[in-house]
C-alpha cells in the first residue's frame, strides 16, 4: 500500500495510540475477559501495522494465528474460570503489585535506554533477497520462507515473541 507521506504518519500514529491503549487495557482492567478482549484489539491493531509496510503475508498470518487461535483460546480460558474470584476486591495494591510494577518500571527503562544509545545508522536491517530470487523458485512457498528470513526477519521474530507471551498467558490462565 503505497500512501503519501502524511497519511501514512496519521495511520502510523492513530494506530499506534489505538495499540498502547490497548496496552493498557491489557494490564489496568480487573476482570480478565475485558484483558482478553483488549489483547485482541492490540492483536488486531499490530496486523494493521503491518499492511502499510507491504507485509500483507506478516499481516494476515498475524491476524489468523493470533486473533483468530491465541486469542481466542484466551477468552476460551477465561470463560472457564470461576467468576467469583474477580469480585470487587477491597485491596488496591498488594505486595505483588508493586513488584511486577518494579520490574517492569525497570524493563521500560532498559529498553529505552538501550534504544537511546543504539547508534541506528549503518545497521542493515536485512539483507538484498534479489540476489536469492534471482534463482529459479518454482514453489511459493519457498519465495514465502525466503521472504521471511530476509525482508521481513525482523516482524517475524517480533510475531515470534508475542506468540510466546501469549501461550505463557494462555497456560497460566489454565493452571489456575
Amino acid at each position: 500500500m503505497d500512501l503519501s507521506g502524511p497519511t501514512h504518519d496519521i495511520l502510523v500514529v492513530f494506530l499506534g495510540s489505538v495499540l498502547i491503549l490497548g496496552g493498557l487495557g491489557v494490564v489496568l482492567f480487573t476482570h480478565p475477559i475485558y484483558s482478553a478482549f483488549s489483547l485482541g484489539l492490540v492483536l488486531v491493531c499490530i496486523s494493521l501495522l503491518y499492511i502499510p509496510s507491504n507485509s500483507y503475508f506478516v499481516a494476515a498470518a498475524q491476524l489468523l494465528i493470533y486473533v483468530g487461535a491465541i486469542n481466542v483460546l484466551i477468552i476460551f480460558a477465561v470463560m472457564f474460570m470461576n467468576g467469583s474470584e474477580y469480585s470487587n476486591d477491597s485491596r488496591l495494591w498488594t505486595v505483588g503489585d508493586g513488584i511486577t510494577l518494579l520490574v517492569c518500571i525497570s524493563i521500560l527503562f532498559s529498553l529505552i535506554t538501550t534504544i537511546l544509545d543504539t547508534s541506528w545508522y549503518g545497521i542493515l536491517w536485512t539483507t538484498k533477497s534479489n540476489q536469492i530470487l534471482e534463482q529459479d523458485l518454482i514453489i511459493n512457498v519457498q519465495q514465502i520462507g525466503i521472504h521471511l528470513s530476509t525482508d521481513f526477519y525482523l516482524p517475524f521474530e517480533l510475531i515470534s515473541i508475542i506468540l510466546l507471551v501469549s501461550l505463557i498467558g494462555a497456560i497460566t490462565m489454565a493452571r489456575q
